[in-house]
């Protein structure tokens, strides 16, 4: 009898799809509401300058949840990045040159960023 239909079908694979789905939408919202905050910010009454941004960013809570923000974004980048490279690169070596540059370029956003916020 062969196991691989009907009722008694062995699943296999790597179980992705929802933990994935459920990151996508919970980093999806995090940076949705970081986009409120700081159009909140910019809407107030006030000439828009430098001297503005460095104020609403100097702040120790805006720091806080501007580095949330940058981790999940590259969380989600790499979630959405890898789902594309594991459904579209058949070869096995392209796929892991592709893995290897997404985690490189990402990491080295991530150390951009955080120094641009801690600059402030």
């Amino acid at each position: 009898m062969n196991p691989n239909f009907g009722s008694k079908r062995l699943v296999v694979g790597a179980h992705y799809g929802a933990r994935d789905w459920l990151a996508q939408r919970v980093t999806a919202v995090l940076m949705a509401l970081f986009t409120i905050v700081v159009l909140a910010q910019v809407l107030m009454p006030g000439a828009l300058g430098y001297d503005r941004w460095a104020g609403i960013f100097s702040q120790q809570w805006m720091k806080f949840l501007t580095f949330v923000t940058i981790v999940a974004l590259l969380y989600h980048a790499w979630v959405g990045m890898r789902d594309i490279w594991m459904d579209y690169v058949q070869h096995v070596g392209v796929r892991l040159v592709m893995h290897v540059f997404t985690l490189v370029w990402l990491v080295g956003c991530a150390g951009w960023a955080i120094q641009v916020l801690w600059r402030l």
